[in-house]
């Protein structure tokens, strides 16, 4: 399982702000207000080798209004949750007496803590952060969330205390093969489906399933695990003690998979939580399959309705099969188990780098890598770096230059070539060292001649 590291403080210290560059998204809603985030946000932190999950969470006060009394609770679920805090604090305004409490209480809660202090652009970093020694927390990390600074060495640190437990199965293992949804969109009943048995409880009831349950299939010709997970809720309904690892678990599932087979209730149509899920799908990297349920007795004008629907709102997940299916009739389940296992080769797939390059070239043929700073970018050729997803190493020069929107034209012109099913190429960028980076080289005349000057 993916550790869980939360990230808790007073209001706007910048949680959302480091949460952002942490998973690299900018899923956090980030103000100069105090108090814009008021409900749970979960992403992945997928750098180096550090695998965890990030909890951005309300701002933690002492004050005893409606708002802040809801975000407490928020934050009490976190306690639960959490791995691991991150006790963010503002290194401009220094250690203020509401954080002591605030500290007090976390020392009583025997959570493993890091005090964070971030906001120290233009500061001494040694000086502002000796202040918070006083919380009595350990030894403070000084950062600035906003340009970066000192968030590697934070990396870093939580990377030795939770070394990367990434599962890395081999081919022959059992493919694991996650049910991820809403609640009462029906994955339990298609995972009744694929056994030909009645071996999950299923209600009409939203959260009957309130853990992950795995569950070995064995009737096809590859055996596969089925992780059926609980409904992922909005944040603010999940207030139930049995609920509150719902989110993390179903995220931990999604982690701990290769094929992840996203459901969507028909009759309800697209949802903003379904694409909530999807996008948690693809920054994970894991190959999707998206399945939607109930299609029995939908009006022949809601069904087209909702395929021109499905087209524009997920036309940012890889190229992927979409199923309509019936789970409690039993119809489309067996497409199901089809595209899983095309997503699994694709998962496992061979690329030759002789073909990889033919690729490369073709595509930047296409479309030329842009300029920056009036230099071009090279791209000087790749190979494959690894499976499960399928990695391509980029080589060249000031690849880190390439913008986010030419690097995913890269990912998808290899996808198509490679004929991958709901799986998306992942890319490491190399960029070759610059010899003359430390500084122009001086000849031996221009050095003896500048010898001769000082001596003079």
């Amino acid at each position: 399982m993916l550790p869980v590291i939360a990230l808790i403080g007073r209001p706007n210290v910048g949680k959302s702000t480091l949460f952002n560059r942490l998973t690299r998204s900018r899923k956090a809603l980030v103000d100069d207000q105090p108090g814009v985030t008021r409900d749970r946000i979960y992403g992945m932190c997928l750098q180096g080798r550090l695998r965890c999950l990030v909890v951005d969470t309300g701002g933690l006060t002492t004050r005893g209004g409606a708002i802040e009394i809801a975000v407490q609770e928020q934050i009490e679920h976190v306690l639960g949750e959490a791995d691991a805090l991150l006790f963010l604090t503002d290194g401009r305004a220094g250690a203020v007496p509401e954080e002591f409490e605030i500290a007090k209480r976390l020392r009583q809660s025997g959570q493993k803590v890091f005090v964070v202090v971030n906001k120290v652009e233009d500061l001494e970093p040694d000086i502002v952060s000796a202040e918070f020694n006083e919380l009595g927390l350990g030894i403070p990390r000084a950062v600035s969330a906003r340009t970066g600074f000192g968030v590697v060495d934070l990396l870093m640190l939580l990377e030795t205390e939770f070394p990367s437990v990434e599962h890395k199965p081999e081919q022959s293992d059992r493919p694991r093969v996650a049910l991820i949804g809403r609640p009462n969109v029906g994955k339990s009943t298609l995972t009744n489906a694929l056994l030909s048995e009645k071996r999950v409880i299923v209600t009409d009831e939203p959260g009957t399933t309130r853990d992950s349950i795995e569950v070995a299939l064995d009737r096809f010709d590859q055996p596969l695990m089925l992780i059926d997970t609980a409904g992922v809720r909005r944040r603010s309904r999940v207030t139930q003690s049995l609920e509150k690892f719902s989110v993390v678990k179903t995220l931990q599932a999604i982690a701990d998979s290769q094929v992840v087979v996203h459901i969507l209730d028909g009759r309800q149509g697209v949802l903003e939580q379904d694409l909530t899920i999807a996008g948690l799908i693809q920054a994970s990297g894991r190959s999707v399959v998206l399945v939607v349920n109930k299609w029995d007795g939908m009006e022949r004008r809601d069904k087209n309705y909702l395929r021109r629907t499905l087209d524009r709102r997920f036309s940012f997940l890889p190229e992927h099969h979409t199923l309509y299916i019936s789970a409690l009739y039993g119809s489309g389940v067996t497409d199901v188990v089809k595209s899983v296992m095309a997503a699994l080769r694709s998962n496992w797939i061979e690329m030759p780098t002789s073909r990889l390059n033919a690729v490369l070239r073709e595509a930047m043929t296409r479309h030329a890598p842009p300029l920056r700073q009036g230099r071009p970018v090279k791209i000087k050729y790749a190979h494959q770096g690894g499976k499960n997803p399928p990695t391509v190493v980029l080589h060249g020069n000031m690849l880190e230059q390439l913008p986010a929107n030419y690097l995913r034209y890269i990912a998808s012109t290899f996808g198509k070539a490679f004929e991958l099913v709901g799986t998306r190429v992942r890319l490491e960028l190399r960029t070759s060292k610059n010899p003359y980076s430390a500084g122009k080289r001086t000849s031996g005349r221009q050095k003896s001649s500048r010898i001769r000057g000082q001596a003079r």
